[in-house]
């Protein structure tokens, strides 16, 4: 292996450690220090891929919303299995959900250094959301619902964070009962709900 690709495994591996730690311990908890001493590497060698714990967050967000990007990619599934694969996405892993929403907040207005990253997180951002409408478009027509694709895209993202933030809330995980049949609920209901808007109606 040469040492290009030796560099791309040793950031690979940082960053999915560096998830990990994020996600069991929070924001307080995720020290560089933690995560140089659970890689076993020196802190200096983590300065190689990255700058600041800021500049990390972002590269951690920047690489879940470039998975979502391959994801819309996969032109041999149908809309409702890439609407099912997304919530899913998040519905599986609401603590992921909920935090980096958090984190990519807070560093909106507090980050030091990280415009271009932004800028970056941006870029692919908005290259999935074009895939998204075409994809969303041709669904609803296809199925004839009055429904706007904004008003459905918008619904399908607040429907999703809302379940992340229920999934991952510890008050209401007493009275959850089983994730899975939850998980399937929302889905469904992401599903019914263009069905439930005709085109008819849209103009009563």
């Amino acid at each position: 292996m040469d040492r290009q690709a030796q560099f791309r495994a040793r950031e690979a591996l940082i960053f999915q450690v560096a998830e990990q730690l994020l996600l069991e311990n929070g924001e307080s908890g995720m020290t560089l220090d933690a995560l140089a001493a659970e890689l076993d590497l020196a802190k200096g060698t983590l300065y190689k891929h990255f700058q600041s714990k800021d500049e990390l967050y972002m590269l951690l967000i920047i690489r879940n919303e470039n998975m979502l990007l391959e994801m819309i990619k996969d032109a041999e599934k149908a809309f409702p299995e890439h609407l099912a694969f997304f919530m899913l996405h998040h519905l599986h892993h609401p603590e992921r959900t909920v935090l980096f929403h958090q984190i990519e907040e807070r560093l909106s207005t507090t980050g030091i250094g990280i415009n271009l990253l932004f800028s970056e997180l941006y870029q692919v951002r908005k290259q999935r959301l074009r895939i998204i409408i075409r994809m969303t478009e041709s669904y609803l027509e296809s199925i004839q619902s009055g429904m706007s694709t904004r008003d459905y895209l918008a619904s399908i993202w607040a429907l999703t964070h809302g379940a992340a933030a229920i999934l991952n809330s510890s008050f209401y995980q007493r009275y959850l009962g089983s994730r899975d049949t939850l998980r399937v609920a929302y889905i469904d209901q992401a599903l019914a709900m263009p069905k439930q808007v005709s085109s008819a109606e849209q103009f009563t």
